[in-house]
């Protein structure tokens, strides 16, 4: 299958998924979580009352955001430290994504993946407590106004976070006793520390599989439009596996370096906002995209990302590197790194 009529089909197939999902009534079922918690209770963080979380938030007076599951606000626990709680809406999912969260993360250490202190859950109230990221998102640094100073980043702290977010990937898709693949790799999802760090968050769809298991069987598509890799909701591209979130990195590495608008949807020329085919008449121009006072040393960065990006999102799995090899690649020479073949 060719790109030009991979595009349109895969669009509509992804919208086609994700209406029928939301058409669906869901079901609490917090009992499965207590079940869940109460087998693998080792594994756990501590537990919260309700009344406490409603404490920490000041009755979730100052909110931070909002996800696909539910709410974020920013709390303080006893000890002083400041959290950002998760809040999971009452009257979506059926516990899965609660479950998935826990399970996932607390079997994860590493600098760039985030940390989870707690959670909470009272039949239908669940709630997650992580360590709270004084940036925020890197959603805001990528769709920003290039004009707005306060949300800009220079190359080289552009490429600092992308090789970042490489290595926490990399980290969960072999760096533990449990495989963990994401499904959810994008800006809104990598959370930046007091010093622009990135850290992978929002575990929600994450699945989990024995390390040696590479693939991954799946009911459903699951992801954001935009950045979910073609076998996820097509077979007829391969076998879904941990290759499904090098897609998503490279979808996000080239959004970061050209500075692109939010997908939309429904923008009638979406297929060049998905795959910029572009970049490979004019990678030069593209390396420069959105990017004030850039110099011959900084393209570099740029450029290394770009051709890296290109890799991530190639059309058929088995033809894009691993993590390990993403961040072989973004550590290496640019003059190693070549193009790869158009699709």
């Amino acid at each position: 299958m060719t790109l030009a009529s991979a595009v349109p089909f895969m669009l509509f197939l992804s919208i086609f998924v994700y209406i029928m999902c939301s058409r669906k009534p869901h079901k609490n079922n917090w009992q499965n979580a207590e079940l869940f918690l109460q087998q693998h209770e080792s594994l756990i963080q501590k537990r919260y009352k309700y009344s406490e979380v409603q404490r920490m938030t000041k009755s979730f007076s100052n909110k931070l955001g909002q996800g696909g599951f539910g709410s974020v606000y920013k709390g303080t626990l006893r000890d002083g430290r400041i959290v950002a709680v998760k809040l999971l809406s009452e009257s979506k999912g059926d516990g899965g994504e609660f479950i998935n969260e826990v399970a996932s993360i607390s079997k994860t250490s590493h600098v760039n993946v985030v940390t989870l202190l707690g959670f909470c859950l009272e039949k239908s109230k669940r709630a997650l407590i992580y360590e709270f990221m004084p940036n925020g998102s890197l959603e805001k640094f990528v769709y920003s106004d290039r004009s707005n100073t306060e949300t800009q980043l220079d190359c080289e702290k552009l490429y600092e976070i992308a090789t970042g977010i490489a290595r926490g990937l990399e980290y969960l898709h072999n760096g533990c006793n449990t495989r963990i693949v994401h499904f959810d790799i994008k800006p809104h999802n990598i959370l930046l520390d007091h010093y622009y760090c990135p850290k992978i968050s929002d575990f929600g769809l994450a699945k989990l599989c024995p390390s040696r298991e590479s693939i991954i069987s799946m009911a459903t598509a699951r992801g954001t439009i935009g950045y979910i890799a073609p076998e996820v909701f097509s077979r007829s591209f391969g076998v879904v596996s941990s290759k499904s979130d090098v897609y998503s990195y490279g979808m996000m590495l080239l959004e970061m370096v050209g500075g692109r608008k939010k997908i939309d949807a429904e923008n009638e020329r979406c297929s060049e906002v998905y795959f910029p085919q572009w970049i490979y008449d004019d990678i030069d121009r593209y390396c420069k995209v959105g990017i004030p006072g850039i110099t011959s040393e900084t393209e570099e960065f740029m450029r290394k990302m770009t051709v890296v990006g290109l890799w991530c999102i190639q059309i058929m799995p088995e033809n894009r590197p691993p993590m390990s090899k993403v961040v072989e690649m973004l550590n290496g020479s640019v003059d190693d790194l070549q193009i790869p073949p158009r699709q």
